[in-house]
């Protein structure tokens, strides 16, 4: 056994403080879901239908919960000191949108949407423009959320 662990053990380390190269995490998955959150209270109010509003309070807490995981992964695996540096209330506004998604999983008041949605678009201005390969996106189609947007500066 002993021999098949050296044998697997990689001959090379390589250190990266994220998981993937510099450039991949993009804040614009988040507002997308908290998008989807709003149209879904939306929705909801719309309706008087029990298994739909149901169904909408459901996927509108999912939607929640990916709001908090698009956040989490660019507080522990992008930011660094100089972010830090460039947004001086990063740690604020990060700490307040993160409760903020929070409280729109467990609510379903436009208002608290509007709140998440309002918190991230601040952290999507000043900060320098994050650089990528791709082409722009002028569009995006998804089920339950999306709409116009082009790159703009970014704090996060």
């Amino acid at each position: 056994m002993d021999r098949i662990t050296r044998w697997l053990r990689p001959t090379t380390t390589a250190h990266a403080h994220c998981d993937l190269p510099c450039g991949i995490y993009d804040p614009e998955q988040a507002r997308i879901e908290a998008e989807s959150c709003y149209k879904i209270i939306e929705k909801y109010e719309a309706s008087t239908d029990p298994i739909f509003r149901a169904r909408a309070i459901h996927i509108k807490e999912e939607r929640a919960d990916l709001v908090k995981q698009h956040l989490d992964v660019l507080w522990h695996d992008y930011f660094k000191p100089e972010h830090v540096a460039a947004v001086p209330n990063l740690h604020e506004l990060f700490w307040n949108t993160t409760k903020q998604a929070s409280k729109v999983k467990a609510s379903v008041d436009k208002a608290d949407a509007q709140k998440l949605l309002d918190l991230i678009n601040e952290g999507l201005r000043g900060a320098p423009p994050r650089q990528s390969p791709r082409s722009p996106r002028k569009h995006v189609a998804r089920s339950g959320g999306g709409g116009q947007h082009a790159p703009r500066d970014r704090a996060w």
